[in-house]
């Protein structure tokens, strides 16, 4: 019998402001880092990105993918940063056997790179760049449902010391992020979040209604304000699929001035990770 991956929803921030020393991201860069160092080192890691849509799941089969620089308008540092990391096409192919088996049309990819969805938080988390890694992209249709089926088809991979990392971001609203925090939208931004918080590790609710929920996620408050365009949010679809039963640890962490949230299924939980973020000039 398969023993299911520890699975992680991370919020991974703008682009490579994470990695450029950005004050809005300090509480996203540290939680990353403690995560990192609470997890039992993966032997291999499965990652869906925000940043990645095509007409079928489609997975990285490449030995040793390139980097996409899927950003625009940062410092030329940006378009420098190396995470020299190998891929695992063994693990790519039982992505794709498992996702067909279960009626899932997919795709191997042997010549995508990484994009950032990647590179930026695992520079963070492992930043030797010595685990291999495959991606898995969206299916354009961004329909819910079909996000939580393939979550639920990779329950089916058989494969040791398996990371599964859904990065995203809990909320994705880009006006916001560089709007003044106002009360409403403040207001809007909480009220999501404790929603998806609820519905995610709420002990006690049937699988059966937690689906539910997050099959019409659009339906929470303040939804299409946090999401106007939900690719950022499916990357937890999938994960939660995977999982299918509360998360055993919710993290929180302000970015970019706004509440987001992270997700853990594990065999244990991340309930050593510090209550508090230390201060940016602790570490100065």
């Amino acid at each position: 019998m398969n023993v299911k991956p520890d699975v992680l929803f991370i919020s991974h921030g703008g682009g490579p402001m994470p990695l450029l020393g950005d004050p809005g991201h300090h509480e996203l860069v540290v939680r990353l880092m403690e995560i990192a160092g609470i997890l039992r080192k993966p032997s291999a890691i499965l990652l869906i990105s925000a940043h990645w849509e095509e007409t079928v799941p489609t997975i990285t089969s490449g030995a040793n993918p390139s980097l996409i620089y899927d950003y625009f308008g940062f410092p030329p540092e940006s378009y420098e940063i190396k995470y020299p990391c190998p891929g695992e096409p063994i693990l790519a192919g039982q992505v794709y056997d498992v996702l067909e088996k279960a009626g899932i049309s997919a795709r191997l990819d042997d010549r995508r790179g990484f994009d950032h969805g990647l590179f930026v938080p695992l520079k963070l988390m492992y930043p030797q760049a010595d685990i291999p890694c495959v991606q898995l992209s969206l299916v354009n249709s961004l329909d819910a449902t079909t996000h939580l089926a393939i979550g639920r088809a990779l329950q089916a991979l058989d494969y040791d010391n398996l990371l599964v990392i859904g990065s995203g971001f809990s909320f994705h609203n880009m006006r916001a992020f560089f709007a003044p925090n106002t009360p409403e939208i403040q207001a809007g931004n909480e009220a999501f979040e404790d929603w998806l918080e609820e519905t995610c590790t709420r002990v006690g609710m049937e699988e059966s209604e937690r689906a539910e929920r997050l099959a019409h996620w659009d339906r929470a408050p303040y939804a299409r304000f946090c999401h106007p365009r939900e690719e950022h949010l499916l990357p937890l679809h999938v994960c939660y699929g995977l999982a299918e039963k509360p998360s055993d640890t919710h993290i929180s962490a302000r970015i970019l001035g706004k509440k987001s949230g992270m997700l853990y299924w594990g065999a244990g939980s991340l309930a050593d990770l510090s209550t508090e973020v230390p201060n940016e000039n602790d570490h100065k």
